[in-house]
């Protein structure tokens, strides 16, 4: 059953990734009052009306809407907007969706989507504006960066570390005290069993980088 209601929020986005948490957010007791997009075409999601572009954030914020979550699932792009929102005052709370299971020790920054069914175990730190998605485990220790996107199903063994919007894409496995630099993408289903530079694309089993981006 959802949370006691925790207030008004506004959603950045309205794609596929927006759907899934306005329904977390919804879950945990946020009344959404609407989102923007960069199509302000009249339309819902999720039930949600898409209520103009990101130009209507700075009147939202003067209006009294004092929260918002950024729902886009571009690294660098979610990184950019959720500091443009700080900028605005808007507050930027992170949310954990139905069946996450979170560890009480485990630091957690602004604009935080933790998706249906993620593990994040002890001693963990999560950064700004990060996704940890459907059914993904991140354990002990580990270190994620701002904007780091962990896609569904992607397993994190301990004391890992990834740097600032790195995407460890759906179903890769990293073995523990690997560190993966900042804007790397790791193919999905990839195993990860070295170290691996920023700014980079690797996958396969084992990971192995492919080309600079």
């Amino acid at each position: 059953m959802p949370n006691d209601p925790l207030g008004e929020i506004v959603v950045i986005g309205a794609g596929g990734h927006a759907k899934v948490v306005i329904e977390c957010l919804r879950h945990a007791g946020w009344n959404v009052i609407g989102c923007t997009d960069a199509d302000p075409t009249p339309r819902s999601c999720a039930g949600v009306p898409v209520i103009g572009t990101d130009d209507a954030l700075g009147r939202l914020r003067s209006e009294g809407v004092a929260n918002a979550f950024c729902a886009l699932g571009a690294n660098r792009l979610r990184e950019r907007v959720g500091g443009k929102l700080q900028d605005l005052g808007f507050a930027l709370p992170s949310y954990q969706g139905p069946g996450a299971i979170v560890s009480s020790t485990v630091r957690i920054g602004a604009g935080v989507a933790i998706m249906p069914g993620a593990v994040i175990n002890i001693d963990t730190v999560i950064g700004d504006f990060a996704i940890i998605n459907t059914n993904a485990n991140v354990d002990h220790d580990g270190v994620l960066g701002r904007a780091v996107h962990v896609g569904p199903g992607a397993a994190l063994a301990g004391e890992v570390v990834v740097g600032d919007r790195s995407f460890i894409a759906t179903g890769c496995a990293v073995i523990p005290q690997r560190r993966i630099g900042a804007d790397t993408i790791v193919g999905a289903g990839s195993v990860v069993v070295r170290d691996l530079p920023s700014g980079v694309i690797a996958f396969g089993n084992p990971a192995r980088v492919q080309r600079e981006l």
